[in-house]
């Protein structure tokens, strides 16, 4: 296996250091996994782009190992309070609308490939989650006690930022659907 399927693998393996630290309130540590899993993939596509080591596992794998951890992190984020459900059903219905299509693909030996739209919204998806665990690490409960507070300020710059998160993850979908609309006729 190269380095950039381990690295891959790795993401997948720190999600429920991520939960059990983001259970037990240990959102700094949580928020020094999520980034750590994060950067894993930036540099798995960026090695296996450079040095030729793209492998099906890896095209399989990497989005996936993606969802895995900011899902989980979306489905903790829920339970706090931190986001509504609409907002991650927005999301979920997205990508399994897509990986519907990606299916129907496959089984006539076509390959979709992700465009530009789609790693942005996951960019966005993750820094908002980023931004999320540092107000909470900072100490944010909920509006009413941490009104006019340091970490007030931070999960509304996470609300913001998942908000262009919520707006890429449509664009991205829409976008993926009428790109590829000619597999609603296979």
């Amino acid at each position: 296996m190269n380095l950039p399927n381990k690295l891959t693998i790795g993401r997948v393996i720190l999600v429920p250091f991520f939960i059990a630290a983001y259970l037990t309130k240990l959102y700094w540590v949580a928020l020094i996994i999520f980034c750590a899993a994060s950067i894993t993939d930036y540099f798995d596509g960026m090695l296996a782009r450079k040095n030729n080591l793209v492998t099906n596992f890896g095209k399989i794998m990497d989005p996936l190992a993606d969802k895995v951890l900011v899902y989980s992190a979306l489905c903790l984020f829920i339970e706090s309070g931190v986001i509504k459900a609409w907002m991650l059903i927005i999301i979920l219905a997205r990508e399994f609308a897509i990986a519907g299509m990606r299916t129907v693909a496959a089984s006539e030996g076509r390959v979709l490939a992700a465009g530009m739209s789609g790693k942005v919204k996951t960019v966005l998806q993750m820094v908002a989650v980023i931004v999320f665990l540092l107000a909470l690490s900072l100490g944010y409960q909920d509006p009413a006690t941490s009104a006019g507070t340091a970490s007030a300020t931070v999960m509304t710059i996470g609300n913001i930022t998942f908000y262009a998160a919520l707006v890429m993850t449509v664009y991205s979908g829409c976008e993926y659907i009428i790109k590829n609309k000619d597999i609603f006729s296979m």
